[in-house]
């Protein structure tokens, strides 16, 4: 009794029931019969190099052919795509285009489970092993598949066809999807359907020869029957069509029972838990409608773009009510006062692909996101910002800082770079001063950074300020920067900072810290970031 196990690295099930137009957007969940059995046939030509099917290869498909399996499905999201193809015709100086849609179920996680209740041979058996190895796809192209074969008898599948007589069963509903009917019965249906096509061509009686016409005519009638089913599993649509099928012969709709949660419709839960458990950062990523990267926001708006999306979380957690939690982010206390030590919220755009646009945000906190803060990223999905009317926002990762650096190295070193430990840290945007600047006392450059960090229990560290004309071409782009918070903007200071201008900073500890570190006037937002920098030998 083989169990097929199959798995979509791509998360997608991309596959149109048959007798339905890509257009009407549905899916064919679970795969049918006729489907698998098609990619069986299919692979044994182009990665087995057949030239016809063996005749392993036919038993195995027949006696498959001959029962319906059973399945197991994981759960799965109804989705879609939009696009508009190109015609090639021209309608008054542009290009016509039509409306394709595209849908799939999405599979994040999980397997599908196909059971044949069928003995098969060692060869038998052997062949389905390789042949489902090295299945690439099922459905169309972007359904990439993995597959492995299992025995059958302790795997668990549920969803089973719809046996004569038996009734509805609460939860779950029914679904039509097509199958193949068992080889002999195919015979048995194509003798008697080839001898009534070929009754309306009678032969000629005695010894007078059929014409050619004639014999045309019946061998015309009899080829639109395929000899044997493992044909019926081989034609394609032209000839489907050539022939008038509506559905290809030797096929079969079957009502299947499956769970009515097995394919939701609308947008998956997202990933952030509810549970209230406090998490050490989010990061979140920015992208336009049109998909364009240079249309983001410059990295020298890093200032106002968190500005912005600090708004709109703090209006969903005004919404909700403080007392249900969000302190952190809105920056008070129990008593509502403003939270010392900088425990409270830190949104640092970033650019982690080097292009000058900012693509991501760095949500922090000291002491943790709780679950209030949680939910306010999940409903924010859209910010703007200077010039850009829809700046799409969606959560990237979850999780602990630790997590997050590991996370770092597949969508930038940068990132990786802002939550390591180092005994070296390099201004990624400008540091701005918070107080005016005095040649003595407790406002020098040194002692106002020494002031900094001891307000956020970090040791002293000896402070490198690079020249202007040693800048590198990163950050010669400082002086460009927005450093003045918006005075109209709730929340924003009262008096902009002593000096506007942003400098290029290196801090040298004795001992390696963790970040990240931000440091300076507007460091909640973006401003005043600094990296690791790793270890000279």
């Amino acid at each position: 009794m083989p169990a097929l196990i199959l798995s979509f690295p791509a998360g997608r099930y991309h596959a149109t029931p048959f007798g339905s137009h890509v257009n009407e957007g549905i899916v064919e969940w679970p795969p049918s019969p006729w489907r698998l059995l098609r990619a069986l046939v299919a692979t044994g030509y182009t990665k087995l190099g057949w030239t016809e099917v063996p005749e392993t290869g036919r038993s195995l498909v027949l006696k498959l052919a001959s029962v319906l399996p059973r399945f197991g499905l994981p759960p799965a999201v109804a989705a879609h795509s939009r696009h508009y193809m190109p015609l090639g015709v021209l309608d008054k100086g542009r290009e016509r285009t039509t409306l394709v849609i595209d849908a799939w179920a999405r599979v994040s996680r999980g397997e599908v489970v196909v059971v044949w209740d069928a003995e098969l041979t060692e060869p038998e058996e052997s062949l389905l092993q390789e042949l489902v190895a090295k299945i690439g796809y099922l459905g169309r192209s972007e359904s990439w598949l993995e597959g492995r074969v299992v025995d059958g008898k302790d795997v668990r599948a549920d969803v089973v066809p719809h046996g004569a007589g038996e009734p509805h069963r609460p939860g779950w509903e029914q679904v039509s999807i097509l199958a193949p009917i068992p080889s002999s019965d195919y015979m048995a249906w194509r003798e008697r359907e080839v001898a009534r096509v070929l009754a309306l061509f009678p032969l000629p009686e005695g010894k007078k020869k059929p014409s050619k016409k004639l014999l045309d005519q019946r061998s015309k009638a009899e080829t639109q029957y395929p000899s044997h089913l493992l044909d019926c599993l081989q034609v394609d649509t032209t000839w489907l069509k050539k022939h008038g099928w509506s559905q290809p012969p030797g096929s079969q709709r079957v009502l299947y029972w499956r769970p009515a949660a097995a394919l939701t419709i609308g947008a998956p839960r997202a990933v952030m838990a509810h549970s209230g458990k406090s998490i050490d950062a989010a990061l979140l990523a920015l992208a336009t409608p049109s998909r364009n990267t240079h249309e983001l926001p410059l990295v020298i708006r890093t200032l106002p773009q968190a500005e912005l999306l600090h708004r709109a979380l703090a209006s969903h957690i005004g919404r909700r009510g403080v007392e249900n939690g969000g302190r952190e982010l809105l920056g008070i206390d129990e008593d509502n006062k403003p939270l010392k030590g900088h425990r409270h919220v830190h949104i640092l755009p970033l650019d982690l692909d080097g292009d000058a646009h900012l693509d991501h945000i760095l949500v922090w906190a000291p002491d943790g996101l709780s679950s209030a803060t949680q939910a306010a990223l999940r409903a924010v999905r859209n910010t703007h910002s200077k010039g850009i009317a829809e700046l799409r926002v969606s959560v990237a990762f979850t999780g602990s800082l630790q997590e997050l650096q590991r996370f770092g190295s597949s969508v930038g070193s940068t990132l990786g770079r802002l939550v390591a430990e180092a005994a070296t840290f390099r201004s990624i945007t400008p540091f701005v001063l918070p107080r005016y600047l005095k040649r003595h006392g407790r406002n020098t450059f040194e002692e106002q950074i020494r002031a900094e960090l001891e307000s956020r229990g970090r040791p002293a560290a000896r402070v490198e300020v690079v020249p202007v004309q040693h800048r590198d071409r990163r950050t010669k782009q400082f002086r460009h920067f927005v450093t003045v918070r918006d005075p109209r903007r709730k929340g924003a200071p009262s008096l902009p900072p002593p000096s506007p201008a942003g400098h290029d900073v290196r801090l040298h500890f004795s001992e390696p810290e963790p970040g990240p570190l931000a440091l300076g006037y507007g460091s909640h937002f973006g401003l005043g970031l600094f990296e690791a920098v790793e270890a000279e030998n």
